[in-house]
Formats: structure tokens, C-alpha cells, sequence
């Protein structure tokens, strides 16, 4: 009797019993010492374009609409200059404390296999924990967060398509609302129909464009700014806390606009297997940092001589030649925008289907060299349709803007506690060097969370029913899971009790071969008992199938079986 199985590396399961030997000491998980293996190959100048390309898209392109919302959304204030310099305070700190600080320095460096997003983080927390209620309760944190970022998946394709193609408004004022939501359907279709070719090749192509898009974002900052030099001042934490002072509940909820220009954060990390960390840092620190708040600076200057302007901010710092070029290139770039998001759904569905907490889909590998990319054809067109289903239903920026935020504030939170259990278990972090990181971070998204909290009303209703509807489904899969592994392992007779009955019992030994697949690698097959207990016979030889899956693309010849005689 022979025992085969390939390959032999395989997933872990949430429900699994927990691995052994978590690491010590720096947040550079085991995982991550072997970079080698898990990180995305090419050079660092190829990579970082790659990046550029998609991990940066959404954020990117918050530029388009975040500072509008802080000043002519439902919420927005007056743009006084106290008002400018309190709103141009937020957004810098923003980009500070939950950007550069949170994910690019800090959980950025956590990763499973390669792989980022708060799934990533659970695995590895929960790999340290016993079974217990914390480990519940980590991995109970982890499937919600997944969930909510299905959500906003959903509304981020919508809402940076539909903010760029709206610019044609500026340009050419008295377009009808039906002409632009077409136009938008149609990007978007058409966005979603290339996923198949993979993120490296559109990378190739996504890259060159958004690295234009933010010199663009960069030279209309600098040239909008030279007009009004004393903006650079926002970046003082005095004038943050004099404008939540001053307006005081209002203030408060521009917060939920301000929010506008981190939401990018997440899918940011979720990314992380697609191109790794290093070219993510890279680029974050030399050109969308800079580029970013230049914009935001510009916006700011604007604002403060034309007040008029806060209709639309962005498309109005261009001059008038400039503006169908700009929609055009704008356009461009929140297609790609969308790409952050797509790519880090695919990312999580595999996470979810390795570690149990999704049924197992299809799951396409579109490079041979980047394990991280993917495309997962059944997720691809449910977020199509529900992107265009936005689109028509809500049928603008703005009103979609009301809807965007409150899930990706609640999943940074988060990801704040499920790091705070991974330094502390798996890192063995003290308890105060673990608090002195995390407790900021957390204050922070706190408050973005309940800020937000005014846009349920508004449509923020609609991320919340998708991430509920998809954290039921991984939820009852899991436990169903769990019981049917429990039932047929009580059931399982051990291999070593069969021989034994061989032994006594004797059979008749038919010729021919039976293989016969098992999940179960010390279980007799209930196939091969029930028919040695019914026809007393048992074929002159038996080899049990076990298949597992690996996360690589491909596997060589020499690891796609294993054989052991039993």
C-alpha cells in the first residue's frame, strides 16, 4: 500500500491547531527572513514602476474629491483661511500617523508568505495563540475586517471613475448627469475586462501613467502654492487642533471627509504580495508622499483666492487649455486607482479559500515569477456589477463620497488590534513598548471611525449590509467546516488499527490497482474499510491520493509528488 501526495507545502487553516515556535524579538516575522522565496522577483527599479502602478492608484487619486468634500460636501465648512490651514493640518498628519507611520513603517513589515491585508495579520497572530477566546476573537476581528473591505471594494471603482469623468463638467459646463454615468459604465466594463491579462503586464502599462499623474498632482500643487506660500504652515498640529476647537462638532465631522485621502491605506497592504515591501517604501517616501501633499497644498492655496472654487478644487487649479487633457489623464488614473482595490480583493479571496474561511473558487496565477498575482474571475465580475450598480444608483462623487469611508476606518482598526496581539504573541513584545506603538494608531482610527459614523444614513448603510452579508457566509463556512472535520475524524478509523485488521482478517487480494483520494494522512479512507468490511477483499494494490495546494504559481517536477510506502 502506498501513500502519495503533492506538493507538499500547504495552507494552514484558521481552524487548524496552531503552529508551533512563533518568533521573537523585531517585528520581522519568520515568514519574512526568507525573502527569497516569497518576494516578487524583477528589479527594484521594475517593481517599484509596478507599484506605482497599483498599489498607489486609489490613493492616489483622493486628490480628486477629498478636498472638496471637506469644504463643499454635507459636511464641509467655509474655506476661510483658519478653516484651509486647520483642514490642510489634518490631512498632512493623516498621511503621517496612519500612512507613512502605521502601514508603510510598521505593518508593513508583517507579512505571511508574502502576503499583506488583515487576513495575513490573523494567520500569523493566530499561529501564536492556543486555542482560547482571544484566538477567537482574533480570527472573529479578522473575517469582519476582510468583509468590509469587500464593500468598499465595491466603491472605490465607482467613485474614482465617476469623479474624474465629472470633471468634463468644468470643461464643458451643461453636460447631462445620464452622459457622465454612461461614460463611467463604460470605463468600468471595460476596467474590469482586462483583469484576465494579470497585474504585471497592466502594470507595465499602469505604471508610466500614474508616475505622469503624480508629477502632474505635484507641478499643479507647486504652482497653485506659489501663489499663497504661507499655506505651508498647515503642516503645524496647532492649526488641526485650533479648527477642531473652533468648529466643534462640525469640525468633528469633516474628519469623515478628511478621511477621504488615507482610504487608500489598506489596499495599500493588502497589495503586498504583488510587488513586496521594499518598492512599496520606495516609492511611497520619494514620489507619492511629496506629490500628494503638494496637491493638497495647492488646493489649499486655491481655495483661500477663490473661494468659489471649492466646487470642484482640483479640476479648477488647472488652467482652461489644460482641462480636457487633464479629465483625460485623470480618468486614466482612476481606472487605475481601481486596480488597488481589485488586486487586493483577489488577494483576500485567496487568503479567505486558504485559510478555510471561503469555499474554494477559481484561481488564476498570471505570472510565473510573482506569486501574488492573481485573477479570480468569479470576484472580478461581482465587483463589476456592483460598481456599476453604485454608479447608477447614487449618481455622483459626491453623493457616493457619503457612502465611502466608514467601512476602511472600521477594518484600520482593525488591523491596529490584531497587530497589537501579533507583536505581543508572536514578536513577544512588553506589554508597554507594544501599547506605546499601537495606542496612537488607534486613537487616531477611533475617531475617524465615529466621524464616519454620520455617513451611515447617507449610504455608508451600503459597505456595512455587504461586509455583514459576506462576514455571515465566512462565518457559517468556517463552523461548517469545523463539524463536518469533526464528525468524519471521530468516524476515522487510524491506518495503523486497519493493518491490524489485515493481519487478523486476512482478505482476498483482487488484482488491480484502487486509488482512493483522502484529506487524512494517518485515516483509513472509509472508501477502502467499508469495502473490505461488505466484500471482504482488498486490491492488490491501494495507493492513497492526497492533493494539497501550494501558493506558488508553479512547481517543479521533483516536488509535485511525494511517495511513501505504508
Amino acid at each position: 500500500m502506498q501513500g502519495m501526495s503533492g506538493p507538499a507545502s500547504h495552507p494552514e487553516s484558521l481552524s487548524g491547531p496552531p503552529p508551533s515556535a512563533p518568533g521573537t524579538g523585531d517585528l520581522e516575522p519568520s515568514s519574512s527572513r526568507d525573502d527569497a522565496a516569497h518576494a516578487p522577483s524583477g528589479s527594484l527599479l521594475k517593481l517599484s514602476l509596478g507599484a506605482l502602478g497599483i498599489v498607489f492608484g486609489d490613493i492616489g487619486t483622493s486628490p480628486l474629491y477629498a478636498m472638496r468634500e471637506c469644504f463643499h460636501g454635507p459636511h464641509g465648512v467655509r474655506p476661510t483661511p483658519e478653516n484651509v490651514l486647520g483642514v490642510l493640518s489634518l490631512v498632512f498628519w493623516a498621511l503621517t500617523i496612519i500612512i507613512s507611520l502605521k502601514y508603510v513603517a510598521y505593518v508593513l513589515r508583517a507579512d505571511n508568505k508574502g502576503e499583506g491585508g488583515v487576513l495575513a495579520l490573523v494567520a500569523l497572530s493566530s499561529s501564536a495563540l492556543r486555542a482560547s477566546r482571544l484566538r477567537t476573537l482574533v480570527v472573529t476581528l479578522g473575517v469582519l475586517g476582510a468583509a468590509l473591505l469587500y464593500g468598499e471594494g465595491a466603491i472605490t471603482p465607482a467613485i474614482s471613475v465617476l469623479s474624474a469623468v465629472e470633471g468634463l463638467n468644468v470643461a464643458l459646463p451643461g453636460l447631462s448627469p445620464w452622459f457622465l454615468r454612461f461614460t463611467t459604465v463604460v470605463i468600468l466594463v471595460g476596467l474590469f475586462s482586462i483583469q484576465r491579462h494579470g497585474t504585471g503586464g497592466i502594470g507595465v502599462f499602469f505604471g508610466p501613467v500614474m508616475l505622469a499623474w503624480f508629477l502632474l498632482l505635484g507641478a499643479l500643487g507647486l504652482y497653485n502654492l506659489s501663489h499663497a506660500p504661507f499655506v505651508l504652515s498647515g503642516i503645524w498640529p496647532s492649526h488641526a487642533i485650533h479648527f477642531l476647537a473652533e468648529n466643534g462638532l462640525v469640525g468633528f465631522g469633516v474628519l469623515g471627509a478628511v478621511f477621504l485621502v488615507v482610504t487608500g491605506g489598506e489596499a495599500l497592504y493588502a497589495d503586498l504580495g504583488h510587488f513586496g515591501r521594499k518598492p512599496i517604501r520606495l516609492v511611497w517616501f520619494t514620489i507619492a508622499l511629496p506629490a500628494l501633499f503638494l496637491n493638497y497644498l495647492g488646493q489649499g492655496a486655491l481655495l483661500l483666492n477663490e473661494p468659489y472654487a471649492a466646487e470642484n478644487p482640483f479640476f479648477r487649479m488647472m488652467p482652461a487649455w489644460a482641462l480636457l487633457p487633464g479629465v483625460l489623464l485623470s480618468t486614466v488614473a482612476t481606472v487605475i486607482a481601481s486596480q488597488a482595490l481589485i488586486a487586493g480583493a483577489y488577494s483576500l479571496t485567496r487568503q479567505g479559500t486558504m485559510l478555510g474561511l471561503l469555499p474554494r473558487i477559481a484561481i488564476r496565477h498570471t505570472s510565473e515569477a510573482a506569486r501574488g498575482q492573481i485573477y479570480v474571475p468569479s470576484v472580478n465580475w461581482l465587483l463589476m456589477i456592483a460598481a456599476i450598480s453604485l454608479v447608477l444608483g447614487f449618481g455622483s462623487s459626491s453623493a457616493l463620497a457619503s457612502a465611502y469611508g466608514i467601512a476602511v476606518s472600521m477594518v484600520m482598526v482593525i488591523t491596529t488590534i490584531v497587530s497589537f496581539v501579533l507583536v505581543r504573541h508572536y514578536f513577544r513584545w512588553g506589554v508597554g513598548r507594544a501599547v506605546l506603538v499601537t495606542a496612537p494608531f488607534l486613537a487616531v482610527e477611533l475617531a475617524f471611525v465615529v466621524a464616519n459614523g454620520a455617513k451611515i444614513e447617507t449610504g455608508g448603510w451600503f459597505p456595512l449590509v455587504v461586509g455583514a452579508g459576506l462576514f455571515t457566509v465566512m462565518t457559517t463556512w468556517q463552523r461548517g467546516r469545523e463539524l463536518l472535520a469533526q464528525r468524519f475524524r471521530e468516524q476515522l478509523l487510524p491506518l495503523e488499527d486497519f493493518f491490524d485488521l489485515l493481519r487478523v482478517e486476512r482478505p482476498a487480494r483482487v488484482p488491480g490497482t484502487a486509488v482512493l483520494m483522502t484529506s487524512s494522512l494517518d485515516g483509513t479512507p472509509p472508501a477502502l474499510l467499508y469495502n473490505f468490511l461488505h466484500n471482504r477483499v482488498v486490491h492488490k494494490h491501494v495507493v492513497l491520493l492526497t492533493i494539497f495546494t501550494d501558493d506558488a504559481a508553479r512547481v517543479s517536477e521533483e516536488e509535485r509528488t511525494r511517495v511513501e510506502t505504508l
